[in-house]
């Protein structure tokens, strides 16, 4: 059976983003539900609401991009679609990317893109290069699946992110 085609979400940013948060490709619990890092094993919005000295985790959805908004904080992916069995990145095959050169360049107030994992910042990374004045930050995933750092090892690598929001 082939791999199903899965589309990402449309971005969450406005004019003040400071920081955009890229991941690869929301996984399938993100797709049913239409919302950014829905599976409960993935510490995003704890990770996220660390460096931002807020609880996210229990918000509801709206109410979590409405305060990433407020914070000057944008979230998007590096992938537009995709087949994938599942929801890990090591089987993404066929990416389809987005443009993120033109992307960012719409954001007059981007200081920085981080990139949630590996994947992203492969992808990520090859599309914007150096950018002057913009700073590209690689973060362990967020994911239940990367198993290789702790959730407090991840949390003190997150809380870099905080240098661009101040």
């Amino acid at each position: 059976m082939p791999a199903q085609r899965k589309a990402a979400f449309p971005p969450s940013v406005d004019a003040n983003t400071r920081l955009l948060i890229l991941g690869s490709l929301p996984g399938d619990a993100s797709i049913r539900q239409g919302e950014y890092y829905a599976h409960r094993g993935n510490a995003f919005w704890s990770l996220i609401g660390d460096v931002l000295d807020e609880d996210l985790r229990s918000a509801p959805y709206a109410v979590r991009l409405k305060r990433l908004k407020a914070r000057h904080v944008g979230l998007w992916d590096v992938i537009e679609s995709a087949e994938r069995p599942g929801s890990l990145d090591s089987s993404i095959r066929g990416a389809e990317l987005r443009d993120l050169g033109l992307f960012v360049g719409r954001l007059p107030a981007l200081r920085a893109v981080a990139f949630n994992g590996r994947t992203a910042a492969v992808h990520g990374r090859q599309q914007l290069g150096d950018r002057s004045g913009i700073a590209l930050v690689d973060l362990p995933s967020s994911s239940g699946a990367y198993a290789s750092l702790s959730r407090e090892a991840k949390r003190h690598i997150w809380m870099t992110l905080r240098d661009y929001l101040a």
